[in-house]
């Protein structure tokens, strides 16, 4: 026998819960991965300046010299005869080394190096890299 005041769902009632659960799942999938400049922006600034210390650290380490070399139009760095590695494609590079060729920060044995700038910018943010030509320090710089 069928009670009217049974405890439960209605199969009506399961099928409009699906439907709502089908529909906020594919506006989240249909937007796609949630994506910030900033934090592209600000991962590749750490990525090259890691880079950039571990290139002075080989330098010092090895006795002679090691170099860093950007390729703005590529998107991709390289330090020494390492790997190449790529930057996002969304963001302007631009590389400032001055007496050197275009795109590399030389270090030298004693940690000091050529010196240089590498600025990473978006639409709304920007980071400076810069190296010290004395020190071979690296040090970071945001502006908005």
């Amino acid at each position: 026998m069928w009670r009217r005041n049974q405890p439960g769902f209605t199969l009506i009632e399961m099928i409009v819960v699906l439907v709502i659960i089908g529909l906020a799942l594919g506006l989240f999938v249909a937007r796609g991965p949630v994506r910030s400049e900033r934090l592209d922006i600000d991962a590749a600034a750490r990525e090259l300046v890691g880079a950039l210390r571990l290139a002075r650290g080989e330098a010092i380490a090895r006795t002679s010299p090691v170099a860093v070399l950007v390729d703005p139009a590529a998107h991709v760095y390289r330090v020494g005869e390492s790997a190449v590695r790529r930057l996002p494609a969304g963001l302007a590079v631009s590389v400032v080394s001055p007496g050197r060729p275009a795109g590399a920060i030389v270090f030298a044995d004693d940690g000091s190096s050529s010196g240089g700038r590498i600025d990473l910018s978006g639409h709304t943010h920007h980071v400076s890299i810069v190296v010290n030509w004395l020190t071979g320090r690296v040090s970071v710089a945001e502006s908005r």
